[in-house]
């Protein structure tokens, strides 16, 4: 499958060599194709790899990845052209964060809204999946924990697109929890600010969560 990839940070790498690794091709956008990270990148990648602009790369990718910090995201959408996500499953990695100086980030958005629709409104024709947004990027792929494996918690509309990322997570080796449509984002984000603050406390970022069942 062509994999699009808009973010060249370190999620977006991770990433993209996970699907390069699991057999897919991969095009990488950016602002800035050309880059000099984004050429390291290329080099080490292989022949299935590419880098585009966004919009070479939403065009590109059969399935695309939002990879990117989320003061960029609109932006880099609007750059990509939303008609280029038409009838795509969009696997949205974002978080919306706000950075303080000191202490871990807080949530620009919640209750009542998240980043997560407010993508899926930004992209009324694509199948948005909020995928991936709970754990560090160096255990994306391959997750390797004493206990065995974490659950990735999903949700989104289209239950086909949740049974496509449903399979990508598990070639990735993660189980995953459905949690229903997309507005479970405003669980799923604060999520990540319980991973976050953990990680600030402990000194650690090799931590991730699993729902424990009877």
């Amino acid at each position: 499958m062509k994999i699009g990839i808009l973010g060249t940070g370190d999620v977006g790498k991770s990433l993209g060599n996970g699907f390069l690794k699991y057999g897919h091709e991969v095009m990488m956008g950016s602002r800035m194709p050309e880059s000099p990270k984004v050429r390291d990148w290329l080099k080490q990648a292989g022949e299935s790899a590419w880098a585009g602009t966004f919009e070479e790369t939403a065009e590109f990718g059969e399935l695309l990845v939002l990879a990117i910090d989320w003061n960029g995201c609109k932006n880099a959408i609007d750059l990509a052209d939303p008609v280029n996500f038409r009838d795509k499953i969009v696997m949205d990695i974002t978080n919306p964060l706000v950075y303080q100086e000191e202490g871990p980030p807080k949530l620009a958005l919640g209750h009542t809204d998240s980043g997560g629709e407010q993508i899926q409104r930004w992209l009324p024709g694509a199948k948005v999946v909020k995928v991936f947004n709970t754990v560090g990027h160096d255990h994306m792929v391959d997750p390797d924990f004493p206990k065995g494996p974490p659950d990735m918690f999903i949700c989104g509309n289209d239950s086909g697109a949740k049974k496509k990322v449903n399979e990508i997570c598990n070639d990735f080796g993660w189980p995953t929890v459905d949690i229903g449509g997309i507005e479970g984002a405003r669980e799923l984000e604060p999520l990540c600010i319980l991973w976050v603050k953990y990680g600030f406390i402990a000194g650690t970022w090799d931590h991730a969560f699993k729902l424990l069942r009877k």
